[in-house]
């Protein structure tokens, strides 16, 4: 079996305003068959700061395993707290172009296959499994660069909010690419665990 099916063409629901479905598509089976290896082999960490929020680094700058530790998991984003809607910046900015080095302890995971496939299409930078727990949601935010999303765990209740517009993308094999330059954010309003395999895209431009 080959490693994506192509789509020989977008319909009118698969470019919706910021969520681009791309035509490429992964084995939903094996992509869940990947994440429950790498969880054996390291767990998400929950002490990143972000409540309900954790991920697993996929990637990393070569030879360099500080480029994977503490905010550079996170890496900069801008945000606005309060009520004086003034936006701020959090964390630290990432030479996202570095991040080449896919993690040897996950070579052997259906993941790397992803990310080789992948890489002939995108630019790619950090590369990351991102966990939202249950009945949490994410901070309104936006980033440096859009983000291509491939949902593993999801549920319907799970969605994706950029601008004004909610989508949920469910977890059947599909490639998304996400408009985070926007301001957005995402919520899993469900009882289970949403886990996406996440990579900064840089080289995609939104209309």
């Amino acid at each position: 079996m080959s490693t994506i099916t192509h789509i020989n063409k977008f319909s009118s629901n698969e470019l919706i305003n910021d969520f681009h479905q791309q035509d490429i598509k992964f084995d939903i089976n094996k992509l869940k068959e990947a994440c429950n290896e790498v969880l054996k082999i390291r767990g998400f960490d929950t002490s990143l700061g972000i409540p309900h929020f954790a991920a697993i680094p996929l990637t990393q700058i070569p030879g360099d395993p500080e480029s994977i530790a503490g905010s550079k998991v996170r890496g900069v984003y801008w945000t606005k707290p309060d009520s004086t809607g003034k936006e701020v910046s959090r964390d630290v900015k990432i030479e996202e172009n570095k991040y080449t080095e896919f993690l040897k302890d996950f070579e052997h995971t259906y993941f790397k296959k992803v990310y080789d496939q992948l890489s002939k299409k995108y630019k790619l930078g950090r590369v990351r499994l991102l966990l939202k727990e249950p009945r949490s949601t994410l901070s309104w935010h936006r980033d440096p660069e859009p983000r291509l999303h491939i949902p593993i765990y999801t549920n319907p209740g799970a969605i994706m909010v950029i601008d004004k517009v909610a989508q949920h993308m469910p977890a059947d094999g599909s490639v998304w690419i996400t408009n985070n330059l926007k301001y957005h954010n995402a919520f899993n309003g469900g009882e289970e665990n949403r886990v996406h395999f996440v990579a900064c895209v840089l080289d995609y431009k939104f209309n």
